[in-house]
C-alpha cells in the first residue's frame, strides 16, 4: 500500500512561479512534482503549470504530516474546512494566537497525508481503505490539475484527510500502517489534565492492546504533543482493526473526542 511516509507541501501557484523554482524552495525536483501531480498529457502539456492551481510537492522530509503553504486570501476557517477539521485545533496545533490572522506563506500543519494511486484503485476504493469518504477526499484535492472523480492516474498523489476529533490529532500511526507490538502512538491533544489515552482493537473487537494513558506536554486549554508506545497483550484474530485515542470525561469517566485510525497487522 503506497502510502507516502515523507511530508509534502500543498502549495497553490503564483504568478512568476516555476516548476524548478518550486522545487528548489521546498527541496523537491521537479520531476517529482510532475509525477505528483501528473503534469504531462493528457492532463496537460508535461510541466505546464497556471497560477492558482493547487500543487502536491514530495519531499524526503520527515514526519509524513502534510504542511500547507498560506496563499493570498486564505482564511484559517476555509484551510480547516479543506481537511475536515476545527479552526480550534488548526489555530492549536500550530500556536496561532489569533485564528483572524494568518499570513501568506505561513506554512500550517495540516491534519493529511498523501497516497501514490496504484493500478485499478477508484475513489472509492481509496476511501473505504482509510476510513474516510470521497467526498472528503475531493473537497481536500480541490483546484488540482490531474484531479478528477471517476479517472485517477497510477503514480498521482492523493491528499488523504486524517480523522481528528475537536480536542485530538493523531500523527502516528497513519491510517492503514501495518502496526506490531511496541508501535508508537504519537500526535497533539487538548485534554483534561494532560491526560490522554488509547487502545487498540481488531476487527472482531478484540482488545489487542488495552486502555492506557500518557501525558500531553501541555494540558487543556492548550494543545500539547503526546508520545506513547502500543505494546500488544494479546495476538489480533484479524489482519486489520483500529487503534483508539481519546480522553475521559472528569465527570463520569465517559470516552471523549474518540479518534478511530484503521491499521493493518
Amino acid at each position: 500500500m503506497p502510502i507516502i511516509q515523507q511530508k509534502s507541501y500543498m502549495y497553490t501557484i503564483k504568478r512568476g512561479d516555476t516548476l524548478y523554482s518550486i522545487a528548489r524552495r521546498f527541496g523537491s525536483t521537479i520531476e517529482a512534482i510532475e509525477q505528483a501531480n501528473h503534469l504531462y498529457p493528457p492532463v496537460t502539456d508535461r510541466g505546464l503549470i497556471f497560477p492558482e492551481d493547487v500543487l502536491i510537492v514530495p519531499t524526503g522530509e520527515q514526519p509524513a504530516i502534510m504542511s500547507y503553504v498560506v496563499f493570498p486570501g486564505d482564511g484559517l476557517r476555509g484551510v480547516a474546512a479543506s481537511f475536515q477539521t476545527s479552526v480550534e485545533l488548526l489555530a492549536g496545533i500550530n500556536n496561532i494566537n489569533n485564528p483572524n490572522l494568518i499570513y501568506i506563506d505561513q506554512l500550517l500543519l495540516v491534519p493529511a497525508f498523501t497516497y501514490e494511486v496504484e493500478t485499478g484503485d477508484t475513489l472509492y476504493r481509496i476511501a473505504t481503505r482509510f476510513g474516510t469518504t470521497i467526498e472528503a477526499i475531493e473537497k481536500a484535492n480541490s483546484d488540482r490539475p490531474g484531479f478528477q472523480r471517476d479517472i485517477i492516474w497510477p503514480g498521482y498523489h492523493i491528499v488523504i484527510p486524517l480523522p481528528t476529533s475537536t480536542n485530538i490529532f493523531v500523527t502516528t500511526p497513519l491510517p492503514g500502517n501495518k502496526i506490531r507490538g511496541g508501535q508508537r502512538v504519537e500526535g497533539y491533544a487538548r485534554v483534561f489534565e494532560a491526560s490522554v489515552q488509547h487502545q487498540v482493537r481488531d476487527n472482531n473487537n478484540i482488545v489487542v492492546s488495552r486502555e492506557r494513558f500518557t501525558t500531553a506536554s501541555e494540558g487543556a486549554p492548550a494543545y500539547g504533543f503526546f508520545s506513547s508506545t502500543l505494546p500488544f497483550d494479546r495476538q489480533p484474530t484479524s489482519s486489520t482493526g483500529e487503534v483508539g485515542v481519546y480522553s475521559r470525561s472528569a465527570k463520569d469517566n465517559s470516552i471523549q473526542d474518540l479518534v478511530r485510525i484503521p491499521i493493518t497487522f
